[in-house]
């Protein structure tokens, strides 16, 4: 099944309106895109659609946290973390307060709305901040979990969503998330995929057809990119001695980056990062350009071969 985790993310903020009367949400004229209208047309008392101004939206968001509330605050990716950057890092991070950042339309899955509209970015700015938790859930399973456990979480949080639909690859009955806990999803002892978001799917495709010509490639889901499971990545870096990342943003700041720092530190091992490399992303269809960026499984599975060799 293929299904976008915005709409997950929409479901999830629909089901904690109903269950959490301190949940509020706040759009920035997006809600139809940013799903968080499911919430809207339950509660439209609790729902507030602030036009296109993300600062003023983070800035209430802010007021309403310290009222005790619990604010949900979408919009597009590139937007919410460019335009609202000085009220997130001031009136939330540093202030400590209860928001909920959601950015939507990350990517160049994002598709025909160009590189104007698609973060590649945001994780690196997010990651950047005190006290910021950063999920990049991997599916509609993960990603409606991880929306009812940052409600749970005390404390700022971005959670990022794509507006491309991709394979489901959890049970919805048996899964369980944890923040700041990497998943093991395939075993192998040659190399180390870690990957976050749509890359997952990708990165599963890859080991398959990797275990098809002897490489056993050991793929582990990095939904939480900060705080990010370092003791998970030693364990794997010394398992198989070899790791590759990749995400569906810019190598700059990302996730890539994140391992890196642990493993540098840690575990010394040879580390290779897929994503954007330090570019903008570019307008066509949303598939289309993930093979156009090679985020794709035959990168992973070319780089397997030469780290492997």
């Amino acid at each position: 099944m293929n299904s976008a985790t915005r709409e997950a993310y929409g479901a999830a903020l629909k089901e904690l309106g109903r269950t959490n009367p301190d949940v509020v949400a706040l759009d920035a004229d997006l809600a139809g895109s940013t799903k968080s209208a499911m919430f809207g047309n339950a509660y439209p008392e609790r729902f507030f659609d602030m036009g296109i101004a993300e600062a003023d939206m983070i800035g209430t968001a802010a007021g309403l946290a310290t009222c005790g509330k619990v604010p949900f605050a979408s919009s597009f990716s590139v937007f919410v973390t460019g335009r609202a950057f000085e009220q997130i890092r001031n009136s939330v991070c540093n202030a400590y307060l209860n928001v909920k950042v959601v950015g939507s339309h990350a990517g160049p899955s994002c598709g025909e709305d160009g590189s104007s509209h698609q973060a590649v970015e945001d994780i690196a700015i997010m990651r950047s901040l005190p006290h910021m938790t950063v999920v990049v859930p991997a599916d509609d399973v993960e990603a409606y979990a991880a929306t009812l456990a940052l409600a749970e979480h005390d404390g700022p949080a971005y959670l990022r969503v794509a507006r491309l639909a991709s394979p489901t690859i959890h049970d919805a009955d048996n899964f369980e998330f944890t923040l700041g806990k990497g998943e093991v999803l395939r075993e192998g002892g040659d190399v180390t995929v870690v990957a976050c978001g749509m890359m997952v799917p990708r990165a599963l495709e890859a080991a398959d057809k990797l275990a098809e010509e002897g490489i056993a490639a050991q793929v582990v889901n990095m939904s939480t990119i900060k705080p990010i499971d370092a003791d998970l990545l030693v364990a794997c870096a010394q398992k198989t001695g070899k790791v590759i990342t990749i995400e569906e943003g810019s190598i700059v700041g990302g996730l890539g980056t994140a391992v890196a720092e642990v493993l540098c530190e840690r575990c010394p091992v040879p580390v290779r990062r897929i994503g954007l490399p330090d570019v903008f992303g570019t307008s066509g269809p949303g598939a289309a350009l993930l093979d156009h960026f090679r985020l794709n499984a035959a990168h992973i599975i070319e780089v397997a071969h030469e780290l492997c060799s």
